[in-house]
């Protein structure tokens, strides 16, 4: 499905958003109920939990997803959001359909209904947002190995890495110190993925960096 913008730009705020998830979750058919269970927002994209019941005797059966014990089944979805010129929009997509963006919160992933097949799209989009989840958040002085080498800017790559910061004006900005050059990078959250903690010390902020910074303008 592609995306579908709102032109009458009703869509402003974080509440006129969780709304129309909310909505857009919601909808009934003569034998089924869908609804909303629970919306997370991680940055521009909504992760939902929606709950299918019977409305009939006939009990619910689904080629994808384990019937829970009280009947029904809970499933994932994720909206991807934007503005353009001023119109709101989404694009929506069953887990199922293996969807790229992967930050779901452990609260969404952990209402969703047992999956059938241990090798569908659903399942590996489950295992990416629980690998997400689980990155760690590193403390100041932390010694870690990142699960693969990163390839720097500059061409030169990076494994064992030491958690530090540098300051911008009164604010502290995470960075980390290459362990065998002393060169100070920023990483993105994607690239400590899978990193295992070596060891745990106290570091010290760079000087040298946040001078950069302000030589940068910044």
């Amino acid at each position: 499905m592609g995306w579908l913008f709102y032109t009458d730009r009703r869509v402003q705020n974080y509440a006129d958003k969780k709304a129309e998830i909310t909505r857009l979750c919601t909808f009934e058919t003569d034998a089924r109920r869908t609804t909303l269970v629970k919306a997370s927002k991680v940055g521009s994209t909504w992760y939902a939990a929606a709950k299918v019941e019977s409305l009939d005797s006939a009990p619910l059966e689904d080629r994808t997803y384990v019937i829970d014990k009280d009947g029904s089944f809970t499933f994932g979805a994720v909206f991807l959001t934007r503005y353009d010129d001023g119109c709101w929009g989404y694009k929506d997509m069953e887990e199922s359909a293996g969807p790229c963006e992967s930050r779901a919160p452990l609260s969404i992933l952990n209402l969703l209904s047992e999956l059938k097949d241990s090798d569908s799209y659903a399942h590996a989009w489950r295992q990416r947002c629980r690998d997400w989840a689980a990155i760690p958040d590193y403390a100041e002085g932390d010694k870690i190995k990142l699960v693969a080498p990163v390839t720097l800017s500059d061409g030169s790559t990076c494994q064992f890495v030491t958690a530090t910061h540098y300051r911008r004006g009164h604010q502290k900005r995470r960075c980390y110190r290459i362990e065998e050059t002393g060169s100070l990078v920023r990483l993105s959250k994607a690239s400590l993925a899978g990193s295992t903690l070596i060891s745990r010390e106290i570091a010290e902020g760079s000087a040298v960096l946040a001078e950069f910074f302000a030589g940068q303008g910044a």
